[in-house]
């Protein structure tokens, strides 16, 4: 990914703090914000809530932020949300540089269609990646198509965008094919039970009288 035009968001410096100062702040449609990295001291921001959460529904999203005519090219390097109603509640924003390497979790695509009959297990939607801060990949793809029951994916197996080296273990298991378990006997008595209580549950209702 490269920086480009619509990634650009006036912040606002920000002076106030406190859990009532930042929800008066998202009630103006607005998302605190802090700024760190590069041995700086921290800058708290508010950035406009409805362009922001646009912008970082992309996986790593770079943001080129205008606080009050400084310049910062930053990473999201982490989204608080309320966990009820998934508000953005606050972000922290890593400062990068043009060039320099950075250390990100991408997410695994699953594409194609394993042999039929099997079931593809995803163990791990995200791997651990070096690359360029201003070229992030959006995703790692990773191909099932024709696998049979048996086969695994490592992290070591994933073809890497260029310029992107693997720093989680290679022997990291990302996708394993299987086969669906059969049912044993005790699975079997549980339906027949279950299928026996529903049928006297309704002959009962059946036999009820009328009130």
């Amino acid at each position: 990914m490269s920086t480009e035009t619509d990634t650009k968001v006036t912040a606002e410096l920000r002076e106030q703090f406190g859990k009532g100062f930042a929800r008066r702040l998202r009630a103006a449609g607005k998302i605190p914000a802090v700024i760190y990295g590069h041995g700086a001291d921290p800058v708290h921001v508010a950035l406009p809530g409805h362009q922001t959460a646009l912008l970082i529904r992309r996986a790593n999203a770079l943001l080129e932020l205008d606080v009050d005519g400084t310049q910062h090219l930053t990473l999201v390097k982490d989204v608080q949300r309320d966990p009820v109603r998934q508000v953005i509640e606050h972000i922290d924003l890593l400062v990068v540089r043009k060039g320099e390497k950075v250390q990100v979790d991408v997410p695994v695509t699953v594409v194609g269609e394993s042999f039929a009959g099997t079931i593809v297990n995803q163990e791990n939607t995200t791997v651990l990646l070096e690359v360029e801060a201003t070229h992030i990949p959006q995703h790692v793809e990773v191909d099932v198509e024709g696998l049979e029951e048996g086969a695994h994916i490592t992290a070591g197996d994933l073809t890497l965008p260029q310029g992107a080296s693997l720093v989680v273990d290679a022997e990291t298991l990302i996708v394993a094919i299987t086969v669906p378990a059969a049912p044993t006997a005790d699975d079997e008595a549980a339906d027949a039970a279950s299928a026996a209580a529903g049928e006297e549950a309704g002959a009962d209702s059946e036999a009820a009288p009328a009130e």
